[in-house]
Formats: structure tokens, sequence, C-alpha cells
């Protein structure tokens, strides 16, 4: 219909609709103006069969379902990506991918369902993507902790970094007794923002021995103010004295973190100043709003797809990008 209405032949049209730029002007035009008159959406399938191309991509997200919904951190990493992509035309497809069954992700992956794939929040355990480099474009939203993965793409921020200017801001407000509720030590931010805090208490001189663990929700947080507090108590020392400042690894962290020092009656940040990190919806909501480290999250997203997107056009982005951080001080420090 299309070809009959452009008054060309079907393969002028096939070229045309395939973004192919060896058609005369006049034709060419001549095929958009019938496509919009028609309403003529292209066979999909039919050009991923000639082409090899799916035209899609898939954001893989190894976590649970609750925790993603649960999780401020996904939303605008996914709103980034989607607004990457919607100038070219590829189709994003969300995948949740339960580490469980990794065997599952990777016959999708290689299936020819899609042209690459973007990955955020992995873990050191994940192995659904090993040795896939070489088949398929990927993009890690983070640095990569799997040694296999060492020569991946990958977008992040500088979690050390901004770990150690997060731990210098509680040094300049005068404290010296500086605490840490750290993140999952089987994924990058976990890692790298434990050794920011321990990188800037170690150029001050102070103790970096007052450390527990958190799995990044508030929950997680909260436990493990509790343990800070019973440590700091079973040392003798009065609470006031022996604790002033903590670090936390992520906003969610730190809500449950003044949750629970406000239930023991500390004020917040009298008693001890609390920095977090992520600047998200805790960081603004709770009180006293958090100071914190802005991570562009949905920026991250956007860097994600457009590496992802170059790599697929046959270019070689740099194997890093690194995207800048900076401290919002809000009422908890």
């Amino acid at each position: 219909m299309v070809a009959a209405a452009a008054g060309v032949s079907r393969a002028t049209v096939s070229r045309v609709v395939n973004g192919s730029t060896s058609v005369a002007p006049e034709a060419a035009a001549a095929v958009h103006a019938a496509v919009e008159a028609l309403n003529y959406v292209p066979n999909r399938m039919a050009r991923s069969l000639a082409s090899r191309r799916t035209d899609v991509i898939a954001l893989i997200v190894p976590e649970s379902t609750s925790t993603v919904f649960a999780d401020p951190f996904f939303a605008p990493v996914v709103r980034g990506v989607a607004r990457a992509l919607s100038d070219t035309d590829y189709t994003l497809n969300l995948l949740i991918a339960s580490e469980s069954r990794p065997e599952k992700t990777r016959r999708y992956l290689l299936g020819g369902n899609v042209d690459g794939a973007l990955v955020v929040s992995h873990h050191a355990s994940d192995h659904s993507y090993l040795g896939l480099g070489d088949t398929l474009p990927i993009v890690f939203g983070g640095r990569p902790v799997n040694p296999e993965l060492a020569d991946a793409w990958f977008v992040d921020v500088d979690n050390r970094a901004s770990a150690r200017l997060a731990t210098e801001h509680l040094l300049a407000r005068g404290r010296t007794r500086i605490a840490t509720i750290a993140g999952r030590q089987d994924m990058p931010a976990g890692i790298d923002r434990l050794e920011g805090w321990r990188d800037a208490l170690g150029a001050a001189g102070a103790p970096a021995d007052r450390v527990e663990f958190g799995d990044f929700t508030q929950a997680s947080g909260a436990a493990a103010m509790e343990r800070l507090l019973a440590a700091t108590e079973s040392t003798g020392a009065a609470t006031g004295t022996g604790l002033d400042g903590v670090f936390v690894a992520n906003d969610q962290m730190a809500a449950g973190a003044i949750r629970t020092l406000l239930s023991h009656g500390l004020s917040v940040p009298g008693d001890v100043a609390v920095v977090g990190y992520d600047d998200d919806t805790f960081a603004a909501t709770i009180t006293p709003p958090l100071t914190t480290v802005h991570q562009p999250s949905a920026e991250l997203g956007a860097q994600m797809a457009q590496v992802l997107v170059r790599r697929l056009a046959g270019d070689t982005p740099p194997h890093r990008t690194l995207i800048p951080t900076h401290l919002v001080e809000r009422d908890s420090s």
C-alpha cells in the first residue's frame, strides 16, 4: 500500500523505512508522506529477521520485586534511561531478575530478544553476565565487583571520594568520634563508601573502629544504629561522649538510624550528627532534614543508555564514565 501510494517500489519503501540514505530525496519524501497518510507502522518482527536487530534494550535489575519498588533509587534511573532512549528507535524492556535462576537471564539475553543490556544494582555473586561481553553489548550502572568483569563498560559516581567528602564534613563540624553504617559488601557502593569513610578518618588521625553494616534498607539502618549505641555503652563511655557523628551509606539507612537515635533520647545533630548518601525522597522528608551526598540517579541512567547506544552504533566510548556528586547540607549535621 505504501509503495503504491508513493509511486515507488517496495524495495525503495524498505530502504527508507530502515533509514537508508541511498534513496533520492524526492522518493524518500514521497514515502514519508505515504507512511504518514496511511498511519503505517513497520512490522518489527519482519525487520528483526531481515536485519538481525530487535531495536530493544533490556534494563536488568538483579533484585527482588519488593526491593525495586520500595527503593527510591531505581525510579529515577529508569526515568533517565527512558529519557535517553526517547529520541532513538530503541524500546526499553525492564527485567527484574533474581539471581536464584541466573540461567533464565542468560537465556533471555542470548535468545535474540535484545540488542544490548543495561545492568544496575549488581552484586559480586551475579553470574548472569559473565562471558557475554563479546556476544552482547552490556553497560553496568556501578563499577563491577567481579574481577572477570574488569574490562566491562560502566557508568558510576566516585563513591569513595564522595564518602570521604561526607566524612570530612562531619570532621569540619568538630565531630571526632565518627561511626559509619556501611552498605552491603558484595556491591561496589557498599565497598567504596566504607573505604571513603576510612580515608577521611585516617587522614585526620581519628579512629576508624566504629563500623556496622546494613543492607541499604531503613530497618537495617535502625538495627545497625542500635548496635553502634550498644557497643558504645558497653565500653563504659557515656553515649554523648562516645559517639558524636555517623556517616551512613544511603539515605534509607540514615532515616532508620535517626529514628533509633531519637528513640534513645538523643538529639540530631546536637548529640550525634548524621550524613547520608543519595539525596533521595527520604533526605528532605525526615526530621531533621538530612545532610547527604547528592547522587544524580537519573543522569546515571541516561548516561548508561547513551554509552550503550554509542556501542550499538559501532562507536567505542570510554569503559569508565564518572558523574560528579556534591554534598547537600541540611539540618542533620
